[in-house]
């Protein structure tokens, strides 16, 4: 079975993060450079929450707010599901289900470890059973 700590090993270990003070502009700037859907939010050094695309559009852009006048803390998810290096991927998947998120933190002994969000496990189950496909034509072949 999986684990967070084998998707980890595979993905570039960079984390995207802003301080709670930036705009939300500045934000968004950030995850069109970066090409991501998330960022971390930091205060005074520490992980203070989460910034997602979702934040912006439902809580600057449906409620009529300016993202040049909005600052990230304002919007931002305070309390972000974490995850462990030894959780299952089957576990992070039941999370985004019942918790309707599309990222997860990861934590190992109180540190910031990475961040997946929902394309990264939806691709490694793609890959996974791209695998066992391979695997199954293999031994019907006879190879």
């Amino acid at each position: 079975m999986k684990k967070v700590r084998d998707l980890l090993n595979v993905k570039a270990d960079v984390v995207h993060e802003i301080t709670d003070d930036a705009t939300v502009f500045l934000a968004l700037e950030q995850l069109v450079d970066k090409n991501i859907g998330a960022l971390v939010v930091r205060r005074n050094g520490e992980v203070a929450g989460l910034f997602s695309e979702r934040d912006y559009a439902r809580k600057v852009v449906l409620k009529g707010k300016s993202s040049r006048d909005t600052l990230v803390r304002e919007i931002m998810n305070e309390h972000p599901i974490t995850v462990c290096p030894e959780d299952t991927i089957e576990h992070c998947m039941g999370l985004m289900t019942d918790k309707l998120v599309r990222y997860l933190l990861v934590y190992e002994q109180g540190e910031l470890k990475g961040i997946l969000s929902i394309g990264d496990l939806v691709k490694h189950i793609i890959a996974d059973q791209q695998h066992t496909i391979d695997h199954l034509q293999n031994y019907i072949q006879g190879n």
